[in-house]
């Protein structure tokens, strides 16, 4: 049953591109992690949890949803803040077109340092595989780094990303760009500071983009144009393709980081989730996405 907070918020969910973008200019994630929490929670709203289930995969609490093929959908929030209720739109929209969203709630820093949100994502998929034997992996910016980083340990069937982190090398040069309401540069440098504070940045877990991806499985991503994260998509989707991974890439212009969480109030957020989706499906079908 919902609370009267859950019903309130719901009500005062934006609903066109107009109100979201207010509300996120007006709700800086800035501060101490507890205030950066709050303000995010506030940005991606309270939800529904009435059809949601919460389940034990690798010693690992999650969120589940929906009924079909698993995708293990890491959520997006720099390593600090976020979490499975913040994504709860998004995978419940993905779910919608016949796919179950396990939801993982993984550590965090400050209060945790890498590698212990790879060891719980690891715990996770290998509790998943041995369970259902196959494994589809997702995830948004800082969910999406996870994702590859255990695509590239673990095989995988498919990987579905949302503007993942890839790059902290300095090849990714659209990271110095202003025009991205929900992300900045040096923004995103002190998040990773947070969870990485001993890891070169050159090291595959700080930018799997220099990792070995021909280990990768098939991969689709979103992005959006004019976000800063861009160029750590484009650079991956290039060097994937180069070395014989399965690659396709939507490019969204004029929206901003992470625009799929808002799918009720952006129609091009719905778009990039069923192209998801329909990638993922096709996968577990043996079939091309189309």
């Amino acid at each position: 049953m919902k609370s009267k907070n859950e019903d309130y918020a719901m009500s005062h969910r934006p609903t066109n591109e107009t109100q979201l973008r207010k509300l996120i200019t007006s709700t800086p994630v800035e501060g101490s992690p507890e205030a950066m929490r709050k303000a995010f929670a506030h940005i991606a709203g309270l939800h529904d949890t009435s059809d949601v289930e919460e389940i034990d995969r690798g010693g690992v609490r999650c969120l589940a949803i929906g009924v079909g093929p698993e995708l293990i959908w890491f959520h997006g929030g720099g390593y600090v803040f976020g979490s499975p209720e913040t994504h709860l739109t998004l995978a419940r929209d993905l779910a919608s077109y016949g796919l179950r969203i396990i939801l993982p709630a993984y550590r965090m820093a400050p209060e945790y340092h890498w590698p212990a949100p790879l060891e719980d994502a690891v715990a996770v998929t290998e509790d998943t595989l041995a369970t259902t034997g196959s494994l589809n992996l997702g995830g948004d910016s800082a969910g999406g780094h996870l994702a590859i980083c255990v695509a590239l340990r673990q095989q995988a069937d498919c990987l579905a990303l949302v503007a993942p982190n890839t790059d902290r090398s300095g090849k990714s040069t659209t990271r110095r760009r202003t025009t991205d309401i929900m992300n900045e540069d040096s923004a995103d440098a002190a998040l990773a500071s947070m969870i990485m504070p001993n890891v070169n940045p050159t090291h595959p877990d700080a930018s799997p983009l220099l990792g070995d991806l021909s280990k990768l499985p098939a991969m689709h991503l979103e992005v959006a144009a004019t976000e800063v994260l861009l160029d750590d998509s484009l650079l991956l989707a290039r060097q994937a393709a180069l070395a014989g991974v399965e690659t396709s890439l939507h490019v969204t212009p004029g929206l901003f980081h992470m625009f799929p969480l808002w799918p009720d109030c952006l129609p091009e957020g719905a778009e990039a989730l069923q192209r998801i989706a329909r990638f993922v499906l096709a996968k577990n079908e043996g079939l091309d996405a189309g």
